[in-house]
């Protein structure tokens, strides 16, 4: 089962990591300076992710293609991986629709 792995920086700020059943990171958070503002973003990504339209696709300078997930204010709340094929963005969208919903939240 997915997961929302919450950890804390060196820098001290709180991030979440939304991990797949296999264990991959499918969404990264920015640093949040409390982590009660952590859970919130958490809660965020949970009800925003079930929206297509929240996603935006993008390809970064290296031309690796990389999603964000937006709240419904247009702040960026998660950031993906850089994938090898727009295929592989589209379906790591996929998992973070079928997954965040549902996924349980874990502090390590």
């Amino acid at each position: 089962m997915a997961k929302f792995v919450i950890s804390t920086r060196k820098n001290g700020e709180f991030q979440f990591n939304l991990k797949a059943s296999n264990g991959e990171v499918i969404l990264t958070s920015e640093g949040y300076t409390t982590k009660a503002a952590c859970l919130n973003g958490v809660e965020s990504v949970k009800k925003n992710s079930v929206e297509e339209k929240r996603y935006e696709k993008l390809v970064a300078k290296n031309g690796k293609p990389y999603f964000t997930l937006k709240a419904t204010n247009g702040q960026i709340i998660g950031q993906s991986q850089m994938y090898a094929s727009e295929r592989n963005r589209n379906n790591g969208i996929a998992s973070v629709m079928k997954n965040a919903p549902v996924a349980e939240v874990v502090e390590i």
